[in-house]
C-alpha cells in the first residue's frame, strides 16, 4: 500500500492529530520502517519501487512522467511482480500507476500485473468522472470503466473483491497506491464536516519554498487546506482499514505481508496540507522532510509485534527486501538490481551499514531549480542549485545525519572536504542520467490536445516496433557522441561512466 505526499506527523502513532486508527494497528501489529527513504516526489519513487533500481538510471528522477509526454520505463527493465508472477503467484494492482502510458508496453498489465484496475495518471481527482486534463482515466485492464463512489474506498473495495475471490491455493502479490491524500483534495461530507474546524498549528517547515507558500496564502486570505487533507487523510485510513478487515475474514491476515509507506514526504506547501514536523522540508525537496517518510511492515507470523527498524531503508530495497521474505528469486537479468535486501535487518535485527551512499534529486516544480542529497549513516550533504541561462548558484549543507536527524546544524564550512567528496559523487551520480529523461514541464507542448479517454492512449504492442527506437545518431557515432556528452548525460542506456575522464565512456 503507497500513500500519496503523507505527512511524517499525519498519522497517530506519531503524535498526530488525524485519526488514523488503521495506520496504528499495523504499527502497533508490526514493525515500524522508522528510516524508509523514498525520492522526493512521485514517479521516481514508483520506478525505483517496482524496478529495485536507481532512478537516475531509468531517466526518471528530476520529474514525473507529465501526460504529455511520452516517458515510460524501458521494456526490458524487470519490474517486481514478474518475478512473483513467474513462481505462480496472483498479481493485481489496483489504483495509480504513473509510470508510463503513451506505449502499451509501459501499461500495468504488460508489467507483470494480470489484473489493473485503476488510473494511468495522477490527480484524477476523488469522485467521477475521475479525469486527468479533462481526459477520462479509471480503466480495468485497458477498458475504460464507470464507478461511482469515493476513490479511497473505491479502491478498497477492489482489492477487498479480489482477495475473496482469488484462487485459494496460490498466493497473491497486490499493488494498492492511493491518490490520497495527493491535491486536489477531496473528501465525503461527514468527513469534511469531521475535520471543518481543525485550526492550522503546523510548525514552520524550515523550508524557504513551502514556507512561502504558506506565508502567500494566509495574506491572501486564502483558507488552510489543512481540514480537507486531514479528511482525506482519514479516509484513506477507513479504505486500509476495510483491507485488513477482508484479511482477517478470510482467515490469511497472520501469513500475509502488508507493507505500507508514503512515495514520498508530505506535500507541507499552501495548497497541500500535510505535516512532517519535526523533520525539515517536504515533497520536492531534498530534506529529511521530503525523503523519510512513514512505513510500517507486518507480518504476524513471522515479525514481533510493536518493534522498530531504525536503519536505512529505501524504495529501491523494497523488491529484493520482499523477493528474499517470501523466497521468491528476484527474475531481473538484464540489468543488476541498485537495492539490496533490509529483510536480515527486519527479521533478525542485523546490521546492514549504509557505508555507500544513497542519492536523491528533484527539479519540481522549477525548472533549473534542483535540490540534491547524499548520504548514509554518518553524512548528508543537500545541495540547492539555481540554474540560470549563464549561470548557476550552488547552496551546500552538511549535516551529521545520525546526531541532527531533524536537519538544524549546518557543517558546511567546518567540513569543506567532505561537502567536497560529497559534491564530487552527486556530480558523478547525475552523469547516469539520460539525456532525453524527464525534467520539469509544468504545462505541455503548445497546442498539445489530451484525449477524450485516457484507455484508448497507448499505442497497442502490434501497432509499435518490436525493439527500442535507436535514436538519430549512427550506431557508429553512438559511443563517441555519448562520450562527448559527458556530464550532460547519456545517450546510451543505463551507461556507466568512467570518473576519471569526465563522465563519459561507458564501462
Amino acid at each position: 500500500m503507497v500513500a500519496d505526499d503523507l505527512g511524517w506527523a499525519d498519522v497517530g502513532f506519531h503524535g498526530g492529530e488525524i485519526d488514523t486508527p488503521s495506520l496504528d494497528r499495523l504499527a502497533a501489529e508490526g514493525v515500524e520502517l522508522s528510516r524508509f527513504y523514498t525520492t522526493p516526489i512521485c514517479s521516481p519513487t514508483r520506478a525505483a519501487l517496482m524496478t529495485g533500481r536507481d532512478p537516475i538510471r531509468l531517466g526518471v528522477a528530476y520529474a514525473v512522467i507529465w501526460p504529455w509526454t511520452n516517458a515510460g520505463i524501458h521494456p526490458e527493465e524487470h519490474f517486481m511482480p514478474q518475478s512473483f508472477q513467474a513462481v505462480g503467484y496472483q498479481t493485481a494492482m489496483v489504483g495509480k500507476w504513473h509510470l508510463g502510458h503513451a506505449l502499451q508496453a509501459y501499461h500495468p498489465n504488460e508489467r507483470g500485473f494480470d489484473h489493473f484496475y485503476g488510473h494511468l495518471h495522477t490527480e484524477v481527482g476523488y469522485f467521477p468522472p475521475f479525469a486527468n486534463q479533462g481526459g477520462k482515466d479509471f480503466q480495468q485492464n485497458g477498458v475504460s470503466i464507470e464507478q461511482d463512489g469515493y476513490e479511497s474506498y473505491i479502491l478498497a473495495d477492489e482489492v477487498s473483491r479480489y482477495i475473496r475471490e482469488r484462487e485459494e491455493d496460490k498466493p497473491f502479490f497486490i499493488y494498492m497506491p492511493f491518490i490520497a491524500p495527493h491535491t486536489p483534495l477531496e473528501a465525503p461530507d461527514d468527513l469534511v464536516a469531521k475535520y471543518a474546524d481543525m485550526e492550522d498549528k503546523r510548525a514552520p517547515a524550515r523550508s524557504r519554498n513551502t514556507d512561502e507558500s504558506r506565508k502567500i496564502s494566509r495574506l491572501t486570505g486564502q483558507p488552510s487546506a489543512r481540514p480537507m487533507f486531514a479528511a482525506v487523510v482519514d479516509g484513506m485510513d477507513q479504505a486500509i482499514g476495510r483491507v485488513l478487515d477482508t484479511l482477517d475474514e478470510e482467515g490469511i491476515a497472520d501469513d500475509t505481508i502488508v507493507l505500507f509507506f508514503s512515495d514520498n514526504g508530505g506535500a507541507a506547501y499552501a495548497s497541500g496540507g500535510a505535516d512532517n514536523a519535526p523533520l525539515r522540508g517536504g515533497k520536492g525537496e531534498t530534506w529529511e522532510g521530503g525523503i523519510r517518510v512513514v512505513s510500517l511492515l507486518r507480518w504476524p507470523e513471522a515479525l514481533p509485534a510493536g518493534q522498530k527498524m531504525g536503519q536505512i531503508m529505501s524504495a529501491m530495497d523494497v523488491f529484493p527486501t520482499l523477493a528474499e521474505a517470501a523466497g521468491v528469486e528476484p527474475g531481473n537479468t538484464s540489468f543488476e538490481l541498485d537495492g539490496r535486501s533490509m529483510w536480515p535487518a527486519i527479521a533478525q535485527g542485523k546490521k546492514i551499514p549504509r557505508e555507500d551512499l544513497l542519492f536523491f534529486t528533484s527539479e519540481t516544480p522549477i525548472r533549473g531549480r534542483f535540490m540534491f542529497t547524499a548520504f548514509n549513516d554518518h553524512w548528508k550533504l543537500v545541495q540547492e542549485v539555481d540554474q540560470g541561462l549563464l549561470s548557476a548558484t550552488v547552496t551546500n549543507h552538511l549535516f551529521r545525519i545520525s546526531d541532527d536527524p531533524n536537519e538544524y546544524n549546518n557543517l558546511a564550512s567546518e567540513y569543506p572536504q567532505v561537502v567536497e567528496e560529497l559534491a564530487g559523487e552527486i556530480h558523478y551520480w547525475r552523469t547516469l542520467y539520460p539525456v532525453a529523461g524527464t525534467r520539469s514541464e509544468l504545462v505541455p507542448p503548445p497546442g498539445w490536445r489530451a484525449p477524450l479517454d485516457w484507455a484508448t492512449y497507448p499505442r497497442p504492442i502490434d501497432e509499435t516496433q518490436s525493439d527500442s527506437a535507436p535514436g538519430m545518431p549512427p550506431p557508429y557515432a553512438l559511443k563517441p557522441l555519448d562520450w562527448q556528452h559527458g556530464e550532460a548525460g547519456r545517450l546510451i542506456y543505463n551507461c556507466e561512466p568512467y570518473k576519471l575522464i569526465g563522465g563519459g565512456l561507458c564501462k
